[in-house]
């Protein structure tokens, strides 16, 4: 078969499924689950590069298959993932159509670049320095259980405006050429524990429910139920 099976590649292939599974949850209206598919989705990714790192033996293709991997994986668990999750929390209407596509396309702009910068450096083989350059995408995984607990303390409108506002912002980060240092691996527990938290509070206390459907989404109803053209019969 073509493709990598080892142990270096299993928490990137789990974390894509987790992706997978929590859209279809998203869309189903199961908001609390999806979250903890995300927060899931972040902890695979958290761990595995150092385990791949931890195989000295891969050869070149392995390396930049799994470097590959890795981003078209996160385009879809970080990228396009908490774009359905935000459009059925609520960002369903123009500012939000415009915010969901921009932090898409940000989100894949900051990949593509990372693909070039990580593969000139593998084959210089510098270890490069130990910063982040602009935002990762995998923050989202943090950013958006953390930002869900407000649901309990706004209206239902409120909510999808600031998570309009949110999106802009996050992916505007991702493209913005500043460093800052990765995390050390006490840093990254804390960071896992407080998402952690947040998802435990999310499932025992939120009860978020489908956000009522816009005129737009009424008449694509109807289209697609062909009421517009048999008179409802």
């Amino acid at each position: 078969m073509i493709g990598v099976y080892d142990y270096t590649v299993v928490l990137t292939y789990l974390g894509l499924m987790a992706g997978v599974y929590g859209m279809t949850r998203a869309v189903e209206g199961h908001y609390r689950m999806a979250i903890l598919c995300l927060a899931l989705c972040g902890l695979c990714d958290a761990f595995d590069g150092p385990i791949a790192r931890t195989k000295k033996n891969r050869t070149d293709d392995q390396q930049s298959f799994g470097l590959q991997l890795d981003s078209l994986c996160d385009v879809i668990c970080f990228g396009v993932f908490p774009a359905v999750i935000s459009y059925m929390l609520g960002a369903r209407y123009f500012l939000g159509g415009i915010a969901i596509g921009y932090y898409v396309l940000c989100s894949v702009i900051r990949l593509a670049f990372f693909n070039v910068y990580e593969g000139n450096r593998q084959r210089s083989a510098d270890p490069g320095e130990k910063i982040f350059r602009g935002l990762p995408v995998t923050s989202i995984s943090i950013i958006l259980p953390l930002f869900f607990l407000l649901e309990t303390l706004m209206s239902e409108k409120l909510f999808s405006f600031l998570l309009a506002i949110l999106l802009f912002v996050v992916g505007t980060l991702f493209i913005l050429d500043f460093k800052m240092k990765k995390p050390k691996k006490k840093q990254v527990f804390i960071m896992m524990g407080i998402t952690g938290a947040a998802v435990l509070f999310i499932l025992l206390f939120t009860r978020y429910k489908l956000p009522k459907s816009t005129p737009e989404d009424e008449i694509i109803d109807s289209i697609v139920a062909g009421e517009l053209f048999d008179g409802g019969r």
